[in-house]
């Protein structure tokens, strides 16, 4: 089974809200937070550093959101913050909206009344490592209730650190709706813990911890409402796909938009000027204040044949930071 958050990550609609980087709770090792999250106030959608509810609805807009994920850090421990987003998506785009919280705390009646309110959908709980197999009859089995009870969808996401079946005997008595268990990853944030702790990475792969994968697989794959989401696929197709999105509505007349999602277009430092004199038509070119960027082909083009004498081709990702994944020289 796949939940309808999860549905809309997989076909990269799914705006990513971090609301809060702090997590008083505890700090778990295997926190993948790397320096500019953890441990700030600081709101991002997407990668976009947020200074405005604006620049919010803006990012969901570039990428036609269908929904949005908020994470942290803990998000109940910045709780008005995250209502008022939740509130401010919600008046912008209206109910079908999909949102979806992690969180690391049960938080309580009253909070899970102001998420429902605000507009919130589904809250997926990750309870403490320590305490997995010793839930039943603790907080974290009352507030499933809770949160049903104030029209919340309750499920559990968890790394995918070992198998555990307490999990799925939370499903089958109707207390959690699903349980997504994500493939154990390491990343620069936690790398250095990770490795501490024994783990290694899986031999080929970028971020795939290796070992507990296929246990987790041959104890909970098999329940119908248990969701195992792999680094590849995190990658291959839910970032993909947003990129995909953000492309298809920030690309210009000449951007390529590549299988990646990224953009590719050329740059050259030749006077604007030149680009009338051969009559390049407006819509394959863009002056910029010290440069100009065109169709790559044109650019090409023109350097083959000695109307200019050097240029680059960029691909770049089109999220709002605009970062460059690749540069072709010309000449």
């Amino acid at each position: 089974m796949i939940s309808k958050g999860c549905e809309q990550c997989a076909k990269g609609g799914k705006m990513v809200l971090f609301v809060y980087g702090y997590c008083d709770q505890r700090d778990c090792f295997y926190c993948p937070l790397g320096e500019n999250r953890k441990n700030v106030t600081d709101v991002y959608a997407n990668e976009r550093l947020v200074e405005s509810d604006e620049d919010v609805l803006e990012q969901a807009h570039r990428m036609d959101a269908l929904g949005t994920s908020i994470t942290g850090g803990e998000p109940q421990e910045a709780l008005d913050r995250t209502c008022h987003y939740l509130e401010l998506l919600t008046d912008e785009f209206g109910e079908d909206h999909h949102t979806h919280l992690y969180t690391g705390i049960p938080g309580g009646r009253e909070n899970m009344r102001r998420l429902s309110e605000a507009g919130l959908d589904e809250i997926r709980f990750h309870p403490p490592y320590e305490q997995w197999g010793d839930l039943h009859g603790t907080e974290w089995e009352d507030i499933l209730y809770i949160a049903r009870e104030e029209g919340l969808t309750p499920a559990f996401e968890i790394p995918g650190i070992r198998a555990e079946t307490e999990f799925l005997d939370f499903l089958d008595e109707g207390a959690a709706d699903f349980c997504n268990v994500n493939e154990f990853e390491m990343s620069q944030g936690n790398y250095r813990r990770m490795q501490e702790q024994g783990f290694e990475l899986k031999e080929g792969h970028m971020s795939a911890v290796d070992g507990s994968r296929e246990d987790i697989l041959d104890v909970m794959g098999d329940h119908e409402r248990v969701y195992f989401c792999t680094s590849v696929f995190k990658d291959a197709a839910q970032h993909r796909r947003r990129l995909k999105r953000m492309a298809r509505n920030v690309r210009r007349e000449f951007d390529d938009v590549t299988d990646d999602g990224t953009l590719v277009y050329g740059k050259t430092y030749a006077e604007p000027e030149r680009f009338a004199e051969l009559g390049v038509p407006e819509e394959f070119y863009t002056v910029k204040s010290a440069h100009v960027e065109v169709a790559w082909w044109l650019l090409e083009e023109m350097i083959e044949e000695g109307d200019l004498e050097e240029g680059e081709i960029v691909e770049q990702y089109p999220s709002y930071d605009g970062q460059v994944v690749e540069r072709t020289p010309l000449a």
